[in-house]
């Protein structure tokens, strides 16, 4: 299997700022505004004229981007549109209904067509389910109809409205929109002060303060299989008999939390450091400042000698830097996760690490293209189980899993509409999490609340390693099985 080019990995990042909803709307808007006037934009005054009116825009473009709609919370936007369309009166209706067309025609036909039909081999047709998908979406992304309509129509009103009072020589009551701008941000401040309350609380200490600490290690190996996006009810709807053959010898965790944001390279950074994006600093997919802040469990293997290798998707590299194995994605959704285990293979023989984290893509991917409700998802999910059976033999006939702990989860779950994740809405919050190997115990299903932080300390304790410098997370001692440990 190819790794991810230095092409791909720039054209990863360059999409995320169309794909994540921060940096979308302002993009999205501008794009809309040229667009819209192209015809006069070859006068050097119509640009500036244009260039002027959006400077009046950016304090709104600021405050919607430091702040989050998560959830219910997004109905609130359409309140200071109204506002504006009863004092100001003063919309282009011709603009609105062309940047809705425009954003439907980017989301549905290019976004949930084109594009996951030239990198993943999703059917020419998939609009027909992909536009109510995006209107059902309330994750972070730009496919959230009802996060971004509000947000751009507002944006793109003041824009207009300051634009054509500047070439009619009219005057902006300048305070007027500065008072209703500080409006929109105490509104948005005491929405977030007082409704938005769901966030995970973070773990206050460190885990080397909290008790048992790494001492020789009892494992040899830990293998860790990422199943990105497994929404952990339809995991157990779905056909997994491997999956629950180690649940029935090993220890499962019941309410295993993901991270807020729960995108991707946000958990994966926070499960391999053991502390929050707070403190990792990675806060989204879009990835600003390579790298992490802080030690990693790679960083913390490196100090006894050991070895830890992340076979997993060009996102990945943009925090883990060096400690990732990269797996092209542009590849039929089919194909993906049966040549990433082959890969995997290939790794283990050449490479043997201690610690081997892969990341399974197809389920995540059948899930942002064809959503969450459906047959083929399941069907994702059962092709990972038979996957994964397929890799625990082989490495038993490879003699590498005489000693090993084997974790099973999901970096976060898929709520409804475009496989959405990101808010924590339904279906996002808690994953599958299971664990199994020698030293832990047969049969036990933990039903108290333990956070995805827990991965990396635990890895530590099982290998041992020192904790990572900031890892915060529980030594997860419930599937440790005591008799082993003495």
């Amino acid at each position: 299997m190819k790794s991810a080019s230095k092409f791909e990995k720039i054209a990863a990042r360059c999409w995320n700022l169309l794909n994540e909803g921060k940096p979308f709307t302002p993009i999205f808007v501008l794009g809309t505004m040229v667009l819209f006037h192209a015809a006069i934009l070859g006068s050097l005054q119509a640009v500036q004229d244009l260039m002027f009116a959006f400077i009046y825009v950016i304090p709104l473009l600021i405050i919607y981007f430091v702040f989050d709609f998560p959830l219910f919370l997004r109905n609130y936007l359409w309140i200071p549109f109204v506002i504006f369309i009863i004092i100001w009166k003063d919309i282009d209706i011709g603009l609105l209904l062309f940047s809705m067309a425009l954003y439907f025609f980017f989301t549905v036909f290019f976004w949930g067509t084109l594009y996951y039909h030239l990198r993943i081999g999703t059917s020419w047709l998939n609009f027909t389910r992909f536009w109510k998908l995006v209107l059902k979406n309330s994750d972070s992304t730009s496919g959230n109809a009802q996060e971004q309509l509000p947000k751009f129509l507002l944006i793109l009103s003041i824009w207009e409205m300051v634009f054509e009072t500047n070439r009619a020589g009219g005057v902006i009551n300048i305070l007027s929109l500065l008072i209703f701008y500080a409006f929109i941000l105490v509104f948005a401040y005491i929405l977030h002060r007082y409704l938005f309350d769901w966030k995970p609380k973070a773990y206050e200490t460190y885990s080397k303060n909290q008790g048992p600490q790494p001492g020789e290690g009892i494992s040899d190996k830990v293998i860790v299989i990422v199943v990105d996006g497994m929404r952990k009810e339809r995991f157990y709807e779905a056909n997994t008999p491997f999956l629950d053959l180690l649940k029935e010898n090993g220890t499962e965790y019941m309410n295993m939390e993901t991270l807020y944001p729960a995108r991707t390279v946000v958990c994966f950074s926070s499960m391999f450091t053991g502390t929050y994006p707070f403190e990792h600093g990675i806060k989204s997919n879009m990835v600003w400042k390579l790298g992490i802040n802080v030690e990693s469990i790679f960083d913390s293997l490196r100090k006894v000698g050991k070895k830890g290798r992340l076979l997993g998707i060009a996102h990945l590299v943009d925090s883990m830097g060096d400690d990732v194995e990269t797996v092209t994605a542009v590849m039929h959704k089919d194909k993906a996760d049966p040549n990433i285990m082959e890969r995997a293979k290939k790794i283990m023989k050449e490479q043997d690490p201690d610690l081997f984290v892969v990341q399974m893509i197809g389920t995540d991917q059948t899930g942002h293209s064809q959503g969450v409700f459906y047959d083929e998802y399941l069907q994702k999910i059962h092709e990972a189980d038979v996957l994964i059976e397929d890799f625990v033999s082989w490495l038993k006939k490879e003699g590498k899993m005489d000693n090993t702990t084997l974790f099973i989860c999901a970096d976060h779950g898929q709520a409804d509409g475009i496989g959405g994740h990101g808010h924590l809405d339904e279906g996002e919050r808690f994953v599958p999490f299971i664990v199994h190997g020698p030293h832990i115990e047969k049969g036990k299903k933990v039903q108290e609340k333990q956070s995805l932080v827990s991965m990396a300390p635990t890895i530590s304790y099982l290998l041992g390693a020192p904790f990572p410098s900031h890892s915060r997370g529980k030594v997860l001692l419930d599937a440790i099985s005591k008799k082993k440990e003495e």
